[in-house]
């Protein structure tokens, strides 16, 4: 479990861990679970299109996910968010579909980007994984009060003179990235379970910001962790794990 091999997995996890815990606050601070829910769902189909032309899974789940965002922070400035999330994450799926059954087979690779794969985070990978997650951390920093603000309040936000629709396009995109390079660890189809579980469970032991961020953190850690000592001994997917210990 704690061999060479399963290095990259430990930090590629905490890191991802640490993210999860930090931008999952704000989901649910903002009722944005829908969101979390759909971008994984919807990005995979960037990967499966990107498996069709040769590219990298993660790049075309990165430019979908992107995409999805900001369809999603845009469009819904003039329909029910619910609604536009909906539409958006059907439209994806419906390219996912189109892009795997012009393929010839059933990638590997697409496979470890839905379920997660616990022995596939590649030496490669680990870089990419730890600068987004890096990036991701610092834009929730230098952005944490107007953020926390328009989340909270939107309409004293937007008298203090904060771009509300600007913070909800800015907090779309994180989760975006966040969603990009979450998914070789814990899989795209439950990833949303992680930017939701360890939240939600922090703001019901606590109130204060400052103090439920860590905690949900914390959360986050400990299930990771738990999730790939289970897949490791099981051979069972990373993700069920992820899921169950958040729920």
């Amino acid at each position: 479990m704690f061999s060479d091999f399963m290095v990259n997995t430990w930090i590629t996890a905490s890191v991802v861990a640490v993210v999860a815990g930090l931008v999952g606050f704000f989901v649910v601070l903002r009722g944005a679970s829908f969101l979390a829910h759909a971008l994984p769902h919807g990005a995979f189909a960037g990967a499966a299109g990107a498996v069709l032309l040769g590219a990298d899974p993660i790049l075309g789940m990165g430019v979908f996910a992107v995409a999805g965002a900001l369809a999603v922070t845009t469009l819904g400035r003039k329909a029910r968010t619910d609604v536009v999330t909906a539409l958006t994450l059907v439209v994806m799926l419906a390219f996912g579909a189109l892009f795997l059954s012009l393929g010839s087979t059933y990638a590997s690779e697409v496979f470890a980007l839905l379920f997660g794969q616990i022995l596939g985070v590649s030496s490669a990978e680990v870089v990419p994984i730890v600068v987004l997650g890096i990036l991701c951390v610092a834009a929730i920093i230098v952005a944490y009060r107007p953020l926390l603000l328009a989340s909270v309040l939107p309409e004293m936000a937007a008298a203090r003179g904060i771009n509300t629709f600007g913070m909800s396009v800015f907090f779309a995109l994180v989760v975006a990235i966040a969603t990009a390079m979450s998914v070789p660890v814990v899989g795209a189809l439950l990833m949303f379970s992680l930017l939701v579980g360890p939240p939600a469970a922090a703001r019901s032991f606590v109130a204060d910001p400052l103090r439920a961020i860590p905690l949900s953190i914390g959360f986050a850690l400990v299930t990771v962790w738990i999730s790939i000592a289970a897949s490791y001994t099981t051979n069972l997917p990373v993700g069920f794990f992820v899921t169950l210990v958040s729920a």
